[in-house]
């Protein structure tokens, strides 16, 4: 059967369905953006109504603010015209009476003061100047000099401030533009307002504009009809001046505003009065607009008011801000909620499909599994008959495949046993039953039967797996009873090894005394001849006996060395925990006291820790600190150090290193056997095992021990013992 690629849905529709969910979320993200920019626009467009329709309140409020003050003003001078109607002409004290009543400076006018500028012919001036000066008031000075038709000079200001009394006897009908107003007064028997001018008060410097209000006096009171008698009863004129900048902020002091503005006076299309911040937003687009002309006392301005440079023209305000964002924050959401959306659907479809993959190709490895097993297998329904069976179950019971499906499965079993049944959980069930095939043959099979759940509709409960064990039960049969002949071969092999060694320690012990008995008898001899023949034997018979007797003691001593490595290797083994730092410095100690001429530098490493039987770790640490005390008898200084590294495998590797004679590292194999010595008797006395006895006691403990040297550069060996503390 050939390999068929089938196509999943991941390759077509699925993809297709879900980018149609992605397509949905970001058009959910442009529809809602559309419509929190659409709502932008008309809340903004509403805002900018409304704002526009406040800017233009604002600029009517501040319209008529100003016109109150200037109303303020004309009844400040009708006033004072009044005053010259109840008397011919008030004198200077009573002028001064009447306007300091007035408390002009203290009632915020942003007024210079309150004159009287009298309407003179030169005999009139001429007249003036003598009444003053029979009045005390000094020589009256008309400023400028020269002979003119008519005058028209300051007789009172007050309050009298030093530039109000500087400015007293300035003719003003001198003045084009102050002329103006006073004929336009004259004549119109109104108050009238001048240009521009730069009143007497202000500084040569002085940049911003000033202005005057005239009202005209007539004799007695009078109030002529018409304009040429109004010229013939023409008495002087009531006036007032102020700067415009302190008049426009004056009466504008009782509000806050937004709005900046500028006063044009259209009759000479002149400045009168522009804003800080005018300037910056007078041409800008984007800044509310609009103007408000007026008469103003015979002079017609024109108010050009723009929106602040701090508020844009329809800028959109807090709320409008934070509604916007929310609405974009809402589509944002919406759009990940949508985006999520698709995802999971996406990630749903992919599943199904892998699950459903899955699901085909775990049927495929099932029905593999079933066709191929060399286990017979089948699927049983409630009733235990045959739904589906593989060939290799045929093949167990001897049937054809095409004859079991809808058989009772255990109708070919023999009778059951119960105690061969195990029941495992999760309705596991194992037992070992027999069965008879057609052609007569007995044969035993192991069964393990395991709830699966079957297709709707199919009626399988569980799956039976069933492995003929006839061989493997004859098998192990064989197995047993081959145990049982190896485990009395074993029992004759250790009792055979347990008399061996008995026998072994008791010829040990038989040699040591056999071997003792003549070296004793040797050696007694030899002293009793040295002591009670001595003087007959020359140097040479001295020399022998000496030798004789060292070979005695040193036979003696490798006897003992061959007691003791026989009982390392037959002593049992108990471990404990064992401080090797500790028990390092108490053989340093007995090495010490024992040797007390020599100086040797002995460095251990604290804390050094291993479990093992504490006996034979001493013995171990003895062999090996001995020999590094006995190997640098010659070395100056002499250093010997205990310590540990770590080791590769885990653990600790201890070592005991030393600065003496050393060794050449070709023999290093050969040390650790009994007996095996690189140096002479004469130079470093010893028996030859103490390097065995270490490597037994190692083994013992299942480490490794190993040595490195060079001649004359000392010695290192490490030993590792398992269970080292790290």
């Amino acid at each position: 059967m050939g390999n068929e690629t089938r196509p999943t849905p991941e390759a077509g529709a699925e993809p297709l369905q879900s980018r149609r969910g992605y397509q949905l979320a970001w058009l959910v993200l442009v529809g809602s953006l559309l419509m929190v920019f659409l709502y932008a626009q008309a809340a903004g467009e509403r805002e900018r109504q409304l704002a526009g329709a406040d800017f233009v309140a604002e600029a009517g409020q501040i319209v008529d603010l100003m016109r109150q003050r200037l109303l303020a003003y004309e009844l400040t001078v009708h006033g004072g015209a009044s005053l010259f109607g109840s008397l011919t002409r008030p004198g200077a004290r009573q002028w001064q009476s009447y306007v300091d009543g007035l408390r002009i400076e203290r009632r915020s006018f942003a007024l210079t003061g309150l004159g009287y500028a009298a309407w003179l012919t030169p005999k009139e001036l001429e007249d003036l100047q003598m009444e003053l000066r029979a009045a005390g008031r000094g020589l009256y000075r008309i400023d400028p000099h020269g002979a003119r038709q008519r005058y028209g000079p300051i007789v009172y200001l007050e309050p009298g401030t030093p530039g109000n009394l500087a400015a007293i006897g300035y003719d003003m009908y001198s003045e084009p533009v102050r002329r103006a107003a006073m004929d336009a007064a004259r004549d119109s028997g109104s108050p009238q307002l001048t240009g521009g001018v730069r009143l007497l008060q202000q500084d040569e410097e002085a940049t911003e504009p000033g202005l005057l209000l005239y009202t005209p006096v007539y004799r007695a009171g009078s109030f002529p009809a018409n304009v040429l008698a109004r010229r013939g009863s023409m008495q002087g004129w009531v006036y007032t001046p102020f700067e415009v900048r302190e008049f426009v902020e004056s009466s504008l002091a009782p509000i806050q505003r937004s709005a900046v503005f500028r006063i044009v006076d259209l009759a000479d299309d002149s400045e009168l009065y522009v804003d800080s911040g005018y300037a910056e937003v007078a041409d800008s687009p984007h800044r509310f607009r609009h103007s408000i002309e007026r008469e103003l006392y015979g002079r017609k301005w024109r108010i050009d008011f723009r929106s602040a440079p701090d508020s844009a023209a329809g800028a959109a305000s807090p709320a409008l801000r934070a509604t916007l964002v929310a609405g974009v924050l809402a589509s944002l959401l919406l759009f990940a909620v949508v985006w999520t959306l698709a995802r999971t659907h996406s990630h749903a479809q992919r599943l199904a499909a892998r699950m459903s993959e899955s699901y085909r190709r775990s049927e495929l490895r099932f029905r593999s599994a079933m066709e191929y097993s060399a286990i017979g297998k089948a699927l049983l329904d409630r009733d235990d008959r045959v739904v589906e069976a593989n060939p290799a179950l045929a093949r167990i019971l001897g049937v054809a495949p095409a004859e079991l499906p809808g058989t009772a499965f255990g109708s070919r079993l023999l009778a059951a046993d119960a105690g061969r049944e195990r029941h495992d959980g999760d309705g596991v069930v194992r037992a070992t039953r027999e069965l008879r095939r057609p052609d007569g043959d007995l044969r035993h099979v192991q069964l393990t039967y395991a709830p699966v759940p079957g297709d709707i509709g199919s009626g399988v409960t569980r799956l039976v797996q069933v492995e003929d064990v006839s061989e493997r039960l004859r098998a192990e049969a064989q197995v047993h009873a081959l145990n049982r002949t190896l485990e009395l071969r074993v029992a004759a092999r250790t009792r055979e090894l347990r008399q061996a060694n008995q026998e072994l320690e008791s010829f040990a012990y038989s040699v040591s005394h056999d071997l003792r008995a003549p070296l004793r008898t040797i050696d007694g001899f030899g002293r009793m001849l040295a002591e009670r023949f001595g003087n007959a034997l020359d140097d040479s018979g001295h020399d022998y006996l000496r030798r004789i007797r060292a070979a005695t003691a040193r036979m003696d001593g490798l006897i003992d060395a061959l007691l003791k490595m026989s009982r390392l290797s037959r002593a049992e083994l108990k471990r404990v925990p064992v401080d090797l730092s500790r028990m390092a410095e108490e053989i340093v100690a007995e090495l010490r006291q024992a040797d007390p001429g020599r100086e040797v530098e002995v460095v251990v490493a604290p804390g050094l820790q291993a479990e093992g039987d504490a006996a034979l770790l001493r013995n171990l640490l003895e062999n090996l600190l001995g020999n590094a005390w006995k190997f640098t008898a010659g070395a100056t200084p002499a250093r010997l150090e205990f310590g540990a590294d770590p080791h590769a495998e885990g653990g600790q590797r201890f070592f005991v290193r030393d600065n003496g004679a050393g060794f050449a590292q070709e023999y290093a194999d050969k040390l650790f056997r009994p007996f095996q010595r690189l140096h002479g008797q004469e130079e470093f006395p010893g028996h030859g095992i103490g390097l065995a006895s270490v490597k037994r006691i190692v083994d013992r403990h299942g480490g490794e021990v190993h040595g490195e040297g060079r001649p004359g550069q000392g010695a290192c060996f490490r030993f590792t013992l398992p269970g080292a503390v790290a």
